[in-house]
């Protein structure tokens, strides 16, 4: 609750953590509402995720996939990355 109220008065936060209390809140909306197989907020977070990368590190679009497992009453939002590899 306490991370909620600094989410919503704006206190500075890394962006990686910023990042995973959004990805909490999208997936605990979603786990409230609908049963969908896949639901449809994964491609805009898919671009989102792209957006936000691609400040720091350049990637092709399609090197970032994003997928939602559920297994009984367990639910795994995986994103895999490829990142370019770095010179040397």
């Amino acid at each position: 609750m306490a991370s909620f109220l600094s989410f919503l008065l704006g206190e500075k936060k890394k962006t990686a953590s910023v990042a995973k209390e959004r990805l909490q809140i999208i997936l605990a909306h979603e786990r409230s509402g609908r049963n969908a197989s896949e639901p449809d907020y994964l491609p805009a977070l898919q671009r989102e995720l792209v957006a936000v990368i691609s400040k720091y590190v350049k990637i092709n679009p399609d090197d970032l996939k994003v997928s939602l497992e559920r297994q009984d009453n367990l639910e795994v939002l995986e994103v895999k990355i490829e990142l370019p590899e770095t010179a040397r």
